[in-house]
């Protein structure tokens, strides 16, 4: 895995897409993929309330990624200094094997290049001591991007807050 944590707190999250164009526009896409992406779901009514959720779905940069492994050229290469999974356009030819391995659906087409493109964390930002566009914009400051060991869990804090009625 990276040694990198994108964290989405839903309870937070407003589905404004800042985000996604944060993340489109850092790396100068048109229309078609959406490397970060936000999926609404619902509205549903819950005890007569209606009720939606908007869930983040960037890549997850795994241990041993199965888009990295199909790969024929050596496109998607993983860092070892960290673990952020790219894309080497130079050598991408565009077969798509990396859109089929995947299972969270990270790799997008990119019909303007005719090769792939996907969530990089935006390494080239991070290089240069900067966080992700997508984390940079969040309107609401839904999303935390740090390292796994040094992100705060929100989550754990707020059921517990919960279970003293505070």
């Amino acid at each position: 895995m990276s040694k990198y944590y994108l964290f989405q707190d839903r309870k937070r999250c407003i589905g404004c897409y800042s985000c996604t164009i944060a993340c489109k526009s850092n790396k100068n896409l048109l229309t078609g993929p959406k490397p970060v992406d936000i999926i609404p779901i619902g509205p549903t009514f819950i005890d007569g309330t209606p009720r939606a959720a908007f869930v983040l779905m960037p890549c997850f940069h795994c241990e041993d990624p199965w888009c990295v492994a199909v790969c024929p050229t050596g496109a998607v290469q993983k860092r070892t200094k960290d673990g952020i999974v790219f894309v080497d356009h130079a050598l991408c030819i565009g077969c798509k094997s990396c859109m089929s391995a995947c299972p969270w659906g990270a790799p997008q087409w990119n019909p303007e290049t005719g090769k792939v493109v996907k969530c990089d964390y935006c390494k080239d930002r991070l290089d240069a001591g900067l966080k992700p566009a997508c984390a940079t914009i969040c309107t609401t400051h839904c999303l935390q991007f740090g390292e796994a060991n040094e992100t705060p869990d929100v989550r754990r804090e707020r059921y517990a807050r919960e279970m003293v009625g505070l």
